[in-house]
């Protein structure tokens, strides 16, 4: 999982075009996700936050009224997909039938009062159904 925010200690917000410049091929499927939770989820808040950015850079956190869903951040031509589960939505989850990949991730997942930290880096269109298919779990759990 080789990752790292394009936007690792830079003091400012990044704009749409420099979020699209740094993710490369990937723009796409970044813009896709968020129209998809918006239209389909309705999960239709966006916030960034730039906690730590010398550390963690920035990221884009989607969101339902006040509840946090998924935390995207950008990377070189990929990003990562940040999701806190419950126990619930955990177990959900590794009964869905997803990628070797994904249950590798979510039973290596570290747990956090939040929730069971699951990132996932995306790197090209099969990526994004698992990501799909987990915000959906999360949404519902």
């Amino acid at each position: 999982m080789e990752y790292s925010n394009a936007f690792l200690g830079r003091p400012e917000q990044p704009s749409e075009a420099e979020v699209t410049a740094a993710l490369g091929s990937t723009a796409k499927l970044w813009t896709g996700f968020i129209e998809w939770m918006a239209k389909e989820e309705g999960v239709a808040g966006q916030e960034w936050k730039g906690i730590c950015v010398n550390k963690y850079g920035w990221s884009l956190r989607l969101k339902r009224k006040s509840r946090n869903i998924a935390h995207l951040g950008p990377g070189d031509a990929c990003f990562m997909v940040s999701f806190a589960l419950s126990d619930k939505a955990l177990k959900v989850a590794k009964e869905a039938h997803l990628p070797k990949a994904v249950v590798d991730a979510l039973d290596a997942a570290p747990r956090y009062p939040e929730g069971n930290a699951l990132r996932l880096v995306v790197h090209n269109a099969g990526d994004v159904a698992a990501i799909r298919k987990i915000a959906a779990i999360k949404l519902a759990n």
